[in-house]
């Protein structure tokens, strides 16, 4: 009580082998040509080099896959748009801290001294007591005359600067 091999079973079989494996490339190779496409379209803004990628992995298959691979962006267009707002943040960063005019250090906004030769930067507001510019008259947040200015020279009504 064997299993009757037949040639006609063994073709038919056979048959049905290679025409699943000839469907299972051809489904390698079309989501091969879907693949390039959507991965070219992360890296570039260009229709000709998204539809070139496609037609190179259509033509070659997996050969022109591995050709996409090695010419393609290294990077996203994604990771490029975050590279550029990191280093817009740090230029900012570096743009906003400005330097001492006694030493060249770089300072902070907020600091009153140069904490390495201690030039002074920034005075306290006598009335509120947020920084102001050394050449300042008048602070800007309380509108208090900077201590040492002449009155004829800021506006006062009342005691009170004027707006």
């Amino acid at each position: 009580m064997g299993f009757p091999l037949d040639l006609s079973t063994l073709g038919s079989a056979f048959l049905f082998g290679t025409t699943l494996f000839g469907a299972f490339l051809v489904a390698l190779w079309v989501s091969l040509v879907f693949w390039a496409y959507r991965d070219s379209r992360t890296r570039t803004q260009d229709r000709l080099l998204r539809v070139l990628a496609a037609l190179l992995a259509l033509v070659l298959g997996p050969l022109g896959v591995l050709v996409y691979l090695v010419l393609r962006p290294a990077r996203t267009l994604e990771e490029v748009y975050q590279a550029a707002l990191e280093e817009e943040a740090l230029l900012a960063e570096i743009e906003a801290r400005t330097a001492c005019p006694g030493c060249g250090n770089r300072t902070s906004s907020d600091w009153q001294l140069c904490p390495t030769c201690h030039t002074r930067l920034r005075r306290p507001c006598s009335r509120c007591g947020k920084l102001m510019e050394l050449p300042w008259k008048i602070c800007p947040h309380c509108a208090t005359p900077a201590p040492g200015t002449r009155l004829e020279t800021v506006p006062v009504e009342n005691g009170k600067p004027v707006d």
